[in-house]
């Protein structure tokens, strides 16, 4: 019996394996539609190593530093591997944009040419995709390590939801889809997928789902209203102007943003209600008896005790990203209720009250589905084994019976 569980549990594990392979083949070959895009075309992309630099027409101008810098390269890959040639670093004044490049460093650089003749050379920045790839090996290997099976799992969830957001979600509002209706069914396939990843087969990935899903809903419907409300305009998100600039000022950025809300606060849903569905899970496990009020119960006490810390998370997450501009505001001895009306900060406080919302709505449902789910799934394995013990209980009575039916008046000597 044991071994048969044994074999049944290794065979939806490799189904499940089997799942996130084939999604994320599917989503790694899924074209976007933008991958020729205008400033690539008639150049080289490749990877060059300063061997010198020429720092004689830049114009330092306080902090800040303009016009060039001149670099010696020499390319390490592509059609030109092994030349040196020139490339020019433009600066623009800005820290936020600008780089300096050094002897030695490692440059991503953009070669304009024509068949095998070099018209010019710009230096993209520095070549960290070395490092990148290195630091997410380590995460992934850390993750595996620690959580076998469950880390494997979740190393899949990650690259396909990476994989997700860049060709379909991104593709889709530059195709002018509706934003919200996209986020919402690109959240919802996460969603499911993430949690499947979790559970697998099991009644627990639909309980965990719909905990997760009745709060992105919410979430979605008290974005959209309090955006409104709040006058809030989607310009304020990061290189939205430049985007309309580019040829796309068609795009709704304003429900842009307010997708944006629910599809950041997802993560945070989902956690909650994988968490509260693992406990009444356990909690049914070890008392199969307990009634689904009881079950639902204890999950909302799980819920009750996660909900302060995840409100904070979400706090964190978002004010981490503006703490310059707080610096700012108060460097400047901006009053707290200007600094609180403003279009960044309301912004900053919409996306952190709305996700909260959710996460209030996500535990209750969570817990009371849970319950219901959970505890008459227990009940119905319990029924089918003690129809099961009925049965073999009848035969073996039966079966001992037949003798005496068999010679049932007859006297023995």
């Amino acid at each position: 019996m044991k071994q048969g569980v044994f074999f049944r549990k290794q065979k939806s594990t490799l189904l499940i394996l089997l799942i996130g392979f084939i999604l994320t083949g599917i989503l790694a070959v899924l074209p976007t539609g933008y991958e020729d895009a205008l400033i690539y075309q008639g150049s080289v992309r490749a990877v060059g190593r300063v061997t010198e630099v020429d720092n004689s027409m830049i114009i330092p101008s306080g902090l800040v530093q303009s016009g060039e810098q001149s670099c010696k390269i020499l390319i390490e890959d592509g059609q030109f591997q092994g030349q040196e040639i020139t490339g020019v670093n433009f600066l623009s004044g800005s820290l936020e944009k600008d780089k300096i490049y050094k002897a030695g460093d490692r440059a991503f650089v953009r070669i304009s040419c024509n068949g095998d003749t070099i018209s010019s050379c710009v230096m993209s920045d520095h070549y960290r995709l070395d490092k990148e790839v290195f630091l997410l090996l380590i995460f992934a290997a850390l993750l595996i390590v620690v959580a076998g099976k469950n880390g494997l799992l979740a190393v899949f969830s990650f690259i396909i939801t990476v994989l997700t957001i860049w060709k379909i979600l991104i593709p889709a509002y530059l195709n002018g889809y509706s934003p919200v209706w996209t986020g919402i069914a690109i959240t919802v396939f996460l969603t499911l997928v993430i949690i499947f990843f979790v559970y697998g087969f099991d009644c627990r990935t639909v309980t965990a789902t719909l905990g997760s899903l009745l709060g992105i809903i919410t979430t979605c419907i008290l974005g959209m209203l309090f955006t409104d409300l709040f006058k809030i305009h989607g310009a304020i998100m990061p290189d939205s102007e430049s985007l309309l600039y580019s040829g796309y000022q068609d795009l709704n950025l304003t429900s842009i943003f307010m997708s944006s809300i629910f599809v950041g606060a997802s993560g945070a849903m989902m956690d909650l209600s994988v968490d509260i569905t693992s406990a009444v899970h356990e909690v049914v496990g070890k008392k199969p008896d307990i009634s689904w009020k009881e079950a639902a119960v204890s999950g909302m006490n799980v819920g009750r005790a996660a909900m302060g810390t995840m409100t904070t998370t979400l706090l964190l997450a978002y004010s981490g990203g503006c703490v310059t501009s707080l610096m700012v505001y108060m460097a400047q001895g901006t009053p707290v209720d200007h600094i609180l009306n403003y279009k960044y900060v309301a912004a900053e406080i919409l996306d952190t009250v709305v996700g909260s919302f959710g996460l209030v709505t996500v535990a209750p449902f969570t817990a009371l589905v849970a319950g219901i789910m959970l505890t008459r799934k227990r009940r119905t394995s319990q029924g089918a084994v003690s129809s099961v013990g009925r049965r073999e209980v009848t035969y073996e009575f039966q079966a001992d019976e037949e003798p005496e039916d068999e010679f049932a008046g007859e006297e023995f000597e």
